[in-house]
């Protein structure tokens, strides 16, 4: 077993993390309408940052000794709440609690722990968190739902997604060779947490097997933050494509070779990632484009670079969106090339469709937030979520929560205890109206 420590938990030491976690509206509404233990569901987030092999934030890498901990514990919280655990093919650890309706599909919560190398303690716990809080409110109101209801914890998403796409049908045979961020190939990774991706096509799930998906997250960005809003309701997760730009130009000695003479990769380079900062900028519409990465050859400061590779990501909430910027970017790159006397081009390696939450729920969250007395705003996700996969099953939605600074995949992120409450209440509401009136 790998270290476990304890220390401190973002701002608010463990065990003290929920103190402030219910706050005006939602004190004067607790009498009123069921609502969740903020004080309970804050604590239990501080006590699964205890999983880490990191003093500050969080390091549990999937398929890790803290990971295999962290869900030993959640498999015993979810056992004493009677809920039925198991673990599937993918590695996704499984709360079911029944409905009255049997023949009902049924409505799954949940996120991820696993979490990046030095990364935070909120990004996908939140979200894990506030399920169980959400289902444990139910619990113990003795508060039955028509629908079963799933609480699943998702395997591997900071390395792939893998459980997730797994039960979607999407992860392929070659994945399982592929070693992640705790040493582990997947494959064996997998097997670690009590799954097995021999058999992918046994790990799929249908399509319809759910009746929705629901993931409360944090934002990872500076809208909700910046905006003072309590709430985001997404509107779908934006797609990704990534090109590998090359730039031809002519390698010869730097000291000897006219200015006027030069047929210079990296000044072509650099005019095209210039021009992608400005062509994305001037179109319309919620796109990014980013160079990410560039190496230049022969990569002496003595010679003038004859080729130069960099990275081009554009992401949309619709993958016609991206078409339309990239074919703006590779006509500008051209147009810079031929006047360089150089050469480009650009090949994709990357792809990852761009996936939009359903509008009756986006509907069901935004009304829930409001009845709450919380302040909503419709807005993309720029990260990937495994509700991306989930959404080849079924209706998805999201509900994002403030990051403080926009901070996240950092010790330093962080999202305040209220917010968090404040979200769980949104998500268990939006829970408990899909139940009583279907989509």
């Amino acid at each position: 077993m790998g270290p476990i420590s304890r220390r401190r938990f973002g701002r608010l030491a463990l065990g003290v993390a929920g103190a402030a976690a219910t706050s005006w509206p939602l004190q004067a509404l607790r009498g009123q309408r069921l609502l969740v233990d903020g004080e309970r569901l804050n604590r239990r987030l501080g006590e699964l940052a205890r999983f880490s092999s990191a003093e500050e934030g969080t390091t549990r890498l999937a398929y890790s000794d803290e990971d295999r901990a962290a869900r030993a514990w959640l498999s015993d919280i979810l056992s004493g709440l009677g809920l039925e655990v198991h673990v599937d093919r993918a590695a996704n650890l499984i709360g079911r609690r029944r409905g009255s309706d049997p023949s009902l599909a049924p409505i799954v919560v949940g996120s991820h722990i696993d979490s990046v190398p030095a990364g935070g303690s909120y990004d996908g716990q939140v979200g894990s968190m506030g399920a169980l809080e959400a289902i444990a409110t139910l619990v113990d109101a003795d508060r039955e739902t028509r629908h079963p209801l799933e609480l699943v914890i998702w395997a591997n998403e900071e390395g792939g997604k893998t459980g997730s796409r797994a039960i979607a049908g999407e992860t392929l045979p070659w994945e399982r060779d592929i070693v992640t961020a705790s040493g582990f190939m997947i494959g064996e990774g997998t097997k670690r947490l009590g799954g097995d991706l021999t058999d992918l096509a046994a790990a799929r799930r249908e399509a319809g097997s759910l009746t929705a998906y629901l993931e409360l997250h944090i934002e990872q960005g500076f809208v909700l933050d910046r905006g003072g809003l309590d709430i985001g309701v997404v509107q779908g997760i934006v797609g990704i494509r990534r090109w590998t730009v090359t730039v031809d130009g002519f390698a010869n000695h730097a000291g000897t070779t006219p200015m006027d003479m030069r047929q210079d990769a990296m000044v072509t380079a650099a005019r095209i990632i210039d021009a992608v900062h400005v062509t994305a900028r001037g179109l319309p519409g919620r796109h990014v484009a980013t160079v990410g990465r560039l190496t230049a050859e022969p990569g002496a400061p003595n010679v003038i670079p004859g080729r130069v590779t960099f990275s081009l990501e554009i992401r949309d909430l619709a993958m016609t969106g991206i078409d339309a910027v990239f074919q703006a970017i590779r006509g500008r790159a051209e147009e810079i090339a031929a006047a360089d006397g150089t050469t480009v081009s650009l090949e994709q390696f990357y792809e990852s469709r761009a996936a939009p939450t359903d509008p009756r729920l986006r509907d069901i969250i935004e009304a829930e937030a409001l009845d709450l007395g919380l302040t909503a705003l419709r807005m993309p996700s720029g990260a990937g979520h495994d509700a991306q996969s989930v959404a080849l099953l079924g209706p998805v939605g999201m509900i994002f929560v403030p990051s403080r600074d926009g901070i996240s995949h950092s010790p330093l992120e962080f999202t305040e205890p209220d917010q968090i409450t404040a979200g769980t209440n949104v998500l268990l509401r939006t829970l408990l109206a899909i139940d009583a009136r279907g989509l």
